[in-house]
């Protein structure tokens, strides 16, 4: 995924971290790399490019409290708008819910209103609420 950033436009990756972030610590890295499949679950989406394959896309959950854990997406912006967003949130849902979860939530800038979109036509139920410069989204499993 990491590999990825260098491919997203910044615009994306401010709307991802609420800052514009090409390069990151190994702590970072680690922490993104290394995940376990019961605290912390990353998928990918990739696209063949060129004979390659290249991740195109990731969303994660990292539990942040009993019964819940926070979500978040990544997708290059050539791929935006073809539902990638969307079936990772399906397919973490499913995770999540497997794993005794009940709700997922997010930080989301209020101009992301392709995110916001996806949580809202995502089947889950979905609340928003404002919270100094972002939405706290609350989705329930």
């Amino acid at each position: 995924m990491i590999e990825a950033v260098s491919r997203t436009s910044r615009e994306s990756l401010y709307r991802r971290f609420f800052a514009i972030r090409r390069h990151f610590s190994e702590t970072e890295e680690s922490f993104y790399l290394n995940v376990d499949f019961v605290s912390h679950v990353a998928l990918v989406a990739v696209a063949e490019e060129n004979g390659h394959w290249n991740i195109v896309g990731g969303g994660r959950y990292v539990a942040s409290e009993p019964g819940q854990a926070e979500v978040a997406f990544t997708v290059v912006d050539k791929y935006q708008g073809r539902g990638l967003g969307a079936a990772l949130l399906r397919h973490l849902a499913i995770i999540a819910r497997h794993a005794g979860l009940r709700e997922l939530v997010a930080y989301v800038l209020p101009e992301n209103k392709a995110m916001l979109k996806v949580f809202e036509k995502s089947g889950l139920k979905y609340t928003a609420k404002r919270e100094a410069d972002s939405l706290y989204v609350k989705l329930g499993l």
